[in-house]
């Protein structure tokens, strides 16, 4: 391994950037493959699209491929915009057919890095994606991992098959990680962060690698931030989310503290926010879901445990994650106790149930949890999601209730606050519960 510089400058890129282009043989060669047209892929696809790239995408789910086509995808607003304008477009080709990769002169492999349900990564998605692209690698090519997962896994899935098949990394092939960035809907009040908006990281194996990659990356980004391996650039994904999972960890814990205190934390938060250094801002609530943060810094804690390291301020941190669903039905129970109210037989509303706002996304989603517990208990649960039409909770699927002011509920539990959402029926309501610490302390009765 080499020293690299951390940036390079834009002529510099520029010229390989022009390189790169005068080094395709056909139309054909020229394209793209995005492998995986899930809530990274496809955005990934629509941003090369509009960047001018012609782009192959490829996902095994025929169901998802006709979802596409029939634009009926989550997806943030300048993005369903993008498919409107590209769904129909001969530059963008979706398919099935793992074999579609040989066509592209670059591939990037979108797929979930997923945890199983004793918290070890589930590698079977993004090892059969390599594997599948290592099959049908030809020279030229520059193979680029975006899948979040554990530090050394773009050697071990991409360059040492590679090698096997007796290609020349560097030379004959080139391989580089760059760690997906999405922002899938909002992230407390701030809008969405759109591909041309975030600058991108990539650490290739080998300089050539780095700055091939780094000259695709640019055409979709404002910056390319070049560290010296692609294990460098592994451990930055792991690190932007362990950040993130402790700082949130931390901000459920400092709401306990604040309500101990009879005081509000959200306020306490912004007011801390105007320091201009040293402080980021996180906001508690009634848990983490989606894809990364409950689930990506188990990818590190599982390979610190290979090599008998601990790191307790993340284990603990990850715990107390795993437990905030847990909280809300505790906190939910003392309520309806304080009002002389069992749970078994308590009739709770969960307002929002995706993962965060401006999302349908229910992976690792809090509110799951909230309603199999409060149903376990004897509650009978209710949501009202503008986004989310049904949830599946064990053998039973709930549909999601289209007039919730038209009732009165022994309980309502706010759980995500979707955009646009009218909420002023809550002030009529005997209970409210608000696990977000956003509504207006008037409509909420009681916070978490």
């Amino acid at each position: 391994m080499y020293p690299l510089p951390v940036r390079r400058s834009a002529q510099r890129i520029s010229d390989v950037a022009q390189e790169y282009e005068s080094a395709r043989i056909d139309h054909a060669a020229a394209a793209v493959a995005v492998v995986g047209l899930g809530y990274v892929g496809l955005p990934t696809a629509l941003a090369l699209l509009a960047a001018g790239n012609e782009v192959i995408g490829i996902d095994l789910s025929e169901s998802r491929l006709e979802a596409i086509r029939r634009r009926e995808v989550d997806l943030v607003p300048i993005d369903h915009q993008r498919l409107a304008t590209y769904v129909d477009d001969p530059r963008f080709t979706i398919t099935s057919d793992p074999a579609a990769t040989a066509r592209a002169r670059t591939v990037v492999i979108c797929v979930p890095t997923p945890i199983d349900r004793h918290l070890v990564p589930d590698l079977r998605a993004v090892s059969a994606a390599c594997a599948s692209v290592v099959e049908h690698a030809v020279p030229g090519q520059l193979l680029m991992l975006t899948s979040t997962t554990y530090v050394g896994a773009t050697r071990d899935l991409l360059v040492a098959p590679l090698t096997e098949r007796g290609f020349r990394v560097g030379g004959d092939v080139f391989v580089a990680f760059s760690p997906e960035r999405i922002d899938p809907g909002l992230i407390n009040d701030h809008p969405h962060v759109s591909h041309d908006r975030t600058p991108r990281v990539v650490g290739g194996t080998g300089e050539l690698s780095t700055e091939l990659a780094a000259a695709v990356l640019q055409r979709t980004a404002p910056a390319v931030h070049l560290v010296s391996s692609a294990e460098e650039a592994e451990m930055t994904k792991l690190w932007e989310n362990t950040f993130r999972a402790v700082n949130l960890a931390l901000a459920n814990e400092f709401a306990e503290d604040c309500r101990a205190l009879g005081l509000r934390p959200r306020p306490i938060i912004e007011a801390a926010a105007t320091k201009p250094y040293g402080f980021v801002a996180h906001y508690p609530g009634p848990g983490v879901g989606g894809h990364c943060i409950p689930c990506d810094p188990h990818y590190l804690l599982w390979q610190l445990r290979a090599l008998r390291v601990t790191s307790p301020l993340i284990e603990t941190a990850m715990t107390a994650i795993a437990a905030r669903p847990r909280q809300v039905v505790r906190r939910a129970r003392d309520i309806l106790a304080d009002r002389g109210h069992s749970t078994s037989g308590a009739r709770i509303l969960i307002v929002g149930v995706a993962y965060k706002a401006g999302v349908a996304d229910l992976r690792e989603s809090p509110a799951v949890e909230i309603l199999g517990e409060l149903a376990e208990e004897g509650a009978k649960v209710h949501f009202t999601d503008p986004l989310v039409p049904t949830v599946k909770l064990g053998a039973k699927v709930l549909a999601s209730v289209t007039e919730p002011e038209a009732e009165q509920w022994d309980l309502v539990v706010v759980h995500t606050m979707q955009p646009g959402a009218e909420l002023g029926w809550l002030a009529d309501q005997p209970a409210v519960l608000d696990a977000t610490h956003r509504l207006d302390p008037l409509k909420a009765k009681a916070v978490l």
